[in-house]
């Protein structure tokens, strides 16, 4: 009996999109339930659970402020938010970074809007993380390989530019965490601070 009205409700939307024009149906159905199935996972996958600990600390949702520095060194600051989660039969992590702009406001400089998503998984053959960030509101994109230093967190790869980009997590407490964005001009002989995030922990969520 339970079934039932899930059943009922099933045959209606069937019925409805069918009124639909392919385009139309594509576009307004409202149950993405078979991807989301697809795409995510309530946990990391057991035969690599303390390797996928490293990024998995993050697992939840973040209020970030974010300050991009110009390369005058000129300030300009906004905030954002990240949420992470597993992915793939949880071998590997997914996390979204939004920057919030007031309505009007300009974009922000040096970082733009960005909304864009990160991929990352564990190779256990190279014995690091391989990065993939897609950010198609600025057209950023990057490859890089993580590791753990210390009681931080770098990644490292090349921009599209050909600068050498370095992304690190310090500051990692269970409520917090310091992200750095940088680059080199010199193949790595010097680093410039682009970006830098300070993220919190959702009130909510810490336990």
């Amino acid at each position: 009996m339970s079934e039932r009205p899930g059943g009922l409700i099933a045959m209606v939307l069937a019925v409805s999109l069918l009124a639909l024009s392919p385009r139309e149906a594509f576009v307004s159905n409202p149950n993405p339930s078979g991807f989301v199935a697809a795409l995510h996972a309530a946990g990391p996958a057991p035969d690599r659970a303390e390797a996928l600990a490293l990024y998995g600390q993050f697992i939840g949702d973040w209020k970030t402020d974010i300050v991009a520095y110009t390369a005058d060194g000129v300030r300009h600051e906004g905030r954002g938010e990240i949420h992470f989660g597993w992915v793939l039969q949880g071998r590997a992590i997914q996390d979204v970074w939004t920057i919030d702009r007031p309505s009007g406001a300009p974009v922000m400089p040096v970082a733009g809007n960005w909304h864009g998503t990160t991929i990352r998984v564990y190779d256990p053959a190279l014995g690091a993380w391989r990065i993939y960030w897609i950010d198609p509101a600025t057209n950023a994109y990057r490859y890089q390989v993580g590791r753990k230093e210390g009681t931080d967190i770098v990644q490292e790869g090349t921009a599209e530019s050909g600068a050498r980009s370095r992304w690190s997590f310090t500051g990692i407490t269970p409520r917090s965490f310091h992200w750095k964005g940088e680059a080199s001009l010199d193949k790595g002989a010097s680093w410039r601070l682009v970006v830098e995030v300070f993220a919190r922990r959702i009130a909510s969520e810490i336990r």
